[in-house]
């Protein structure tokens, strides 16, 4: 147990039931009142980031999470399947809960698979990923003032701005906390 004026931003911690990460704090002391903190927090098991105010000397269970890396194998429906390399052991998580990390995961991507007491809370993506362009239009000759861009969609589904020069069949880098192209890869 800590008080919550020692959280800081990373610091994962249980509340009513509840397990939080700590996305940003602020302390506001008065010179009539006791130190405030606001925590803006991550609910892990809703996804929901809320605001919460506690007064010092409010007291939280920090914990730790289990962080096991895992391979992306397939979709079976309502379920993304992952498996242990190491041990062949295999799991699945619910699409629901991955609806955002679904428009990355390739097959055999290695992913992160976050868990608490055996509870599966989710996913952590690598920084970027590499996917390959499936659908663009042509450049257009000319067509190239101030950084132009068009949409292509990628393997996953997922469509982002690319640079004119991106064509059909290549392989781009895209960023899985944005979505956003980041730029030109090798093939694979």
């Amino acid at each position: 147990m800590i008080n919550v004026t020692e959280l800081r931003p990373g610091n994962y911690f249980t509340d009513d039931g509840n397990i939080f990460l700590v996305l940003d704090i602020l302390l506001n002391k008065t010179a009539m009142r006791k130190m405030v903190a606001k925590v803006k927090v991550k609910n892990l098991r809703t996804g929901a980031i809320t605001e919460m105010s506690a007064n010092s000397g409010y007291q939280v269970d920090t914990i730790r999470l289990d962080k096991k890396k895992m391979a992306y194998l397939y979709d079976n429906g309502d379920f993304l399947v992952f498996m242990d390399n190491e041990t062949y052991e295999q799991i699945e998580i619910s699409k629901s809960r991955l609806e955002w990390e679904m428009k990355f995961l390739t097959e055999n991507l290695e992913v992160e698979i976050v868990s608490y007491n055996d509870e599966i809370l989710g996913i952590n993506l690598p920084a970027k990923v590499v996917l390959k362009v499936t659908n663009t239009e042509p450049a257009v000759r000319g067509d190239s003032v101030n950084k132009a861009m068009k949409d292509a969609t990628l393997e996953t589904g997922i469509t982002v701005k690319v640079p004119l020069f991106i064509g059909q069949d290549e392989f781009v880098y895209v960023r899985t906390d944005t979505g956003e192209y980041d730029g030109r890869a090798n093939t694979k």
